[in-house]
């Protein structure tokens, strides 16, 4: 995959939008396959996924790399979902510093075919989904970049409560990390001593200097294991299926694609690169 930069960045018209390897325009949300490996040319979503092992791999896109502050995220609402900075109340979003961490403290980021349905109440936190792809944060020892797509498995999950709304953390490590064949989510603290509890922390935590409340999660704040998370990333992905087959109504989110076979919204590659031109 590759990307291509519209606008400057740290401005509100910022934009990176998505290629794959034949150059033509996709969407990052809709059209990279959730498992990694998979031929998507011929089917998507894939039937099959690329295994080490037992490991089912996934493809996360970087949103933000790790240290870094600015709130970089998959636009949902714009046609073909190009990678952009939030906005609150007129101003480009940056995370603060909370004591001692500098910025995001994971390569953080989504997978791709996964939805987090607003109207769909989990039975495990009792709250409704976020209406955003699931998130994952990347604990690797890479510094990634925005826009990357990196091949990660999947190590296990927190689930976080945010203002009311279920928002799933998918604990992730890049399969090209040294330490990625070793490690699962009950040694994290043995190889990356502190890493889990800071990243409990760190979501309690960062809203409260924009004034809001700390958050909650279920569980008591417990990471739940691999197989757990993938049960959460399946599900999210089947609402995903219903979303782009007009079987969901994701209300502003833009389901516009170029190659999921069968769905409604997809698009000719004219469509797309006349969308990014404009």
């Amino acid at each position: 995959y590759g990307t291509e930069q519209r606008g400057r960045p740290n401005s509100p018209d910022y934009r990176l939008y998505f290629k794959n390897a034949d150059g033509k325009y996709i969407s990052p949300f809709h059209d990279v396959p959730l498992f990694a490996g998979s031929k998507e040319e011929k089917e998507i979503p894939a039937k099959r996924s690329k295994t080490t092992g037992t490991e089912v791999l996934f493809n996360m896109i970087v949103e933000v790399p790790r240290w870094t502050n600015a709130k970089m995220e998959i636009a949902t609402e714009e046609p073909l979902n190009p990678i952009k900075q939030d906005i609150k109340k007129g101003k480009l979003r940056y995370v603060a510093n909370i004591f001692p961490h500098k910025g995001y403290i994971w390569n953080y980021g989504a997978l791709p075919q996964t939805w987090e349905d607003p109207n769909h109440t989990d039975n495990n936190t009792g709250c409704c989904g976020d209406n955003d792809p699931i998130d994952v944060c990347e604990i690797g020892s890479k510094i990634r970049s925005s826009g990357e797509i990196v091949q990660v498995k999947v190590l296990g999950v927190l689930a976080l409560v945010d203002e009311g709304e279920t928002d799933w953390k998918i604990i992730a490590i890049g399969v090209d990390d040294p330490e990625a064949q070793k490690i699962h989510i009950d040694d994290v603290k043995k190889h990356k001593p502190g890493y889990l509890e800071a990243t409990v922390d760190w979501f309690r935590l960062y809203k409260v200097p924009d004034g809001k409340p700390e958050n909650h999660f279920a569980f008591n704040g417990e990471f739940k294991d691999k197989d757990f998370a993938v049960e959460i990333i399946k599900s999210t992905h089947e609402y995903w299926k219903a979303l782009l087959h007009k079987k969901a109504d994701g209300g502003t989110i833009k389901c516009t694609n170029v190659l999921v076979s069968g769905s409604p919204f997809c698009c000719s590659e004219e469509d797309a690169r006349s969308i990014v031109q404009s």
